[in-house]
C-alpha cells in the first residue's frame, strides 16, 4: 500500500481487504430489509416486532459507524465523538418514539398489522438515509433501498423479485463505487 493510501481515513490497513467494513455493513442492512419484507408480507402480527428490533440494530449499526469514524478522524461531518454520540443518540431515540406512537395508532384500531410494518419501514428508511448524510453514502443508500421496499410493496403484488434485483443493483453499485474510489486513491498516491 502506497502512504498516500495508509493515511487515507477510508481505506482500510490490509491490502488483502476486498470490502471495508461499512460494505459489509450495507449487505446486511440490504439482507434484514428482505427478511423484513417476507415477514410483513407472510406475517403482518410479527412485522411491527420485527421492524422495531431494526430501529436498535441499524441505530446500533450507524452509531458504531460514526464512533469509530470520529475516533480515527477525529470527527465526522464536523461533530467530534461526543457531539456525534449526543446527536445520534437523540436521531435514533426520536426514530424510535416516532415508532411507538405508530404501534400506538395499531393498538387503537386506527392501523393495521400490515399497515404498521409498513410504517415502521419508511421511519426506519429515513433515519437511516438522515444519518447516512452525517455519517456516510452507504447508510443513505440502505434507507433509500428500505424507502424504495415498502413502496414497491405496497404497489406490487409479487415485489420479491423486484426488490431482490433491486438489492443486488444497490449492492453491485455500493461495490463499484468503492473500486473506484479506492483506485483513485492509488492513482494519486502512486
Amino acid at each position: 500500500m502506497s502512504n498516500s493510501e495508509s493515511n487515507h481515513p477510508l481505506v482500510t490497513k490490509s491490502a488483502d481487504s476486498i470490502m471495508p467494513a461499512q460494505e459489509v455493513v450495507l449487505i446486511l442492512m440490504v439482507i434484514l430489509s428482505l427478511a423484513g419484507i417476507v415477514i410483513t408480507d407472510f406475517s403482518p402480527d410479527d412485522a411491527f416486532m420485527y421492524w422495531l428490533s431494526m430501529i436498535f440494530i441499524f441505530g446500533i449499526l450507524a452509531m458504531a459507524a460514526g464512533w469509530s469514524q470520529a475516533r480515527e478522524k477525529g470527527h465526522v461531518s464536523g461533530y467530534l465523538l461526543k457531539e456525534l454520540l449526543i446527536v445520534q443518540s437523540l436521531h435514533w431515540f426520536g426514530s424510535l418514539a416516532a415508532v411507538l406512537c405508530v404501534f400506538a395508532f395499531m393498538q387503537s384500531g386506527r392501523m393495521n398489522s400490515e399497515t404498521t410494518g409498513l410504517m415502521v419501514l419508511l421511519i426506519l428508511a429515513m433515519a437511516t438515509y438522515l444519518d447516512g448524510i452525517r455519517i456516510g453514502w452507504r447508510y443513505s443508500l440502505a434507507g433509500l433501498y428500505l424507502g424504495t421496499t415498502a413502496v414497491v410493496a405496497n404497489y406490487i403484488r409479487e415485489f420479491m423479485p423486484v426488490l431482490m434485483i433491486l438489492a443486488i443493483v444497490v449492492i453491485a453499485f455500493s461495490i463499484y463505487w468503492e473500486k473506484r474510489r479506492l483506485a483513485r486513491i492509488r492513482q494519486d498516491g502512486g
